[in-house]
């Protein structure tokens, strides 16, 4: 950011993005309901607050902080050089290359990258090769553990692989990823104490995909077996970090209810009702398929060994519970 003498503006504003015309991304830590994104008029209200804020002394703004923030926020924003951010990938577009940051959630059961790998390879999707899937994950952890930084440090994550005849393999890139997939601890967005730094590090983690050329998107986690009213409200949790990041969210924990709802005989837990079992990761990895690959799980031939009947519910309860959370949002 460039500095024009105001330290209050440095002191506020934690990350600030300018693109085209006069559109501006603000992440102002304390006040990030107060304006999350604004679309300033260049010929209007981005000049007019650039002149005020420019042309007032630094004292007066420290006494107009309190009652003028909005002010001080779009000063700021027109009054500073646009970040360099690399292209994202196009939300539209089939990702290759997804890293997964998150928890034992995602690791049980062999890693359920892994289970979408294989559905992948079973799915009628037209381009099934090339994807690579990383898991990053660490046990028991909060969104703010992660350093997704480092993931995209170069000649680190992904940069070598292993063959089939066991044989390395270097590989080579423009950008290790395509998406970022997040996962908070399993009760963190929706604790007292903890949902704050959800929404702090939602963001933040947010910004880092993006100025990689990622794009950011929000795995919502499963309520406990004994605990089913969790299921909305990590739902309401992780559909507003998703607009308010303008990031996809991937509606496993309404896929878990659904299922649950109808058949309730078909246990998705493992003995401390909070962790999945096979039925419950691939419930999770079926549902990863028809929100981020936008395909239709339905009559794929990977089962993960599970019966044809259980294979077929979870592969349909994935379909429509992601094809009802998209008409909502």
């Amino acid at each position: 950011m460039r500095a024009i003498g105001f330290q209050i503006v440095t002191a506020w504003v934690d990350k600030l993005e300018c693109q085209k015309g006069e559109r501006h991304q603000l992440g102002v830590k304390g006040c990030t309901l107060l304006n999350e994104r604004l679309t300033c008029d260049a010929h209007s209200n981005s000049r007019l607050k650039r002149t005020l804020f420019m042309n007032t002394p630094f004292t007066k703004t420290l006494r107009l902080a309190a009652g003028a923030g909005l002010a001080l926020f779009l000063g700021a924003c027109a009054s500073t050089q646009p970040v360099p951010v690399a292209a994202s990938a196009d939300a539209t577009t089939t990702p290759k290359a997804v890293l997964w940051v998150g928890n034992s959630f995602f690791y049980y059961n062999n890693s359920m990258h892994g289970h979408v790998g294989q559905l992948i390879s079973g799915s009628t999707m037209p381009d099934k090769t090339g994807h690579r899937n990383v898991s990053a994950t660490i046990s028991g952890s909060g969104i703010n553990w992660h350093d997704v930084e480092a993931h995209f440090k170069p000649n680190g994550v992904a940069s070598y692989s292993f063959d089939r005849n066991n044989n390395v393999v270097f590989n080579t890139f423009t950008k290790p990823f395509d998406v970022v997939m997040m996962m908070d601890c399993s009760q963190c967005p929706i604790h007292p104490q903890l949902r704050p730094v959800f929404f702090e590090h939602a963001k933040k983690n947010s910004d880092i995909a993006r100025k990689h050329g990622a794009r950011p998107v929000f795995f919502m986690s499963w309520a406990y077996a004994d605990k089913p009213e969790m299921t909305e409200q990590l739902a309401a949790e992780y559909t507003n970090a998703g607009r308010a990041n303008k990031a996809q969210v991937i509606p496993a924990g309404l896929a878990f209810a659904a299922s649950i709802k109808a058949r309730p005989e078909l246990n998705l837990y493992v003995a401390d009702k909070r962790h999945p079992s096979l039925a419950g990761t691939y419930l999770a990895a079926c549902t990863v398929l028809a929100s981020l690959y936008k395909t239709n799980p339905e009559g794929n031939t990977y089962t993960a060994g599970l019966d044809a009947a259980t294979a077929k519910h979870l592969q349909s309860v994935a379909w429509q519970t992601v094809q009802e959370y998209n008409r909502k949002q």
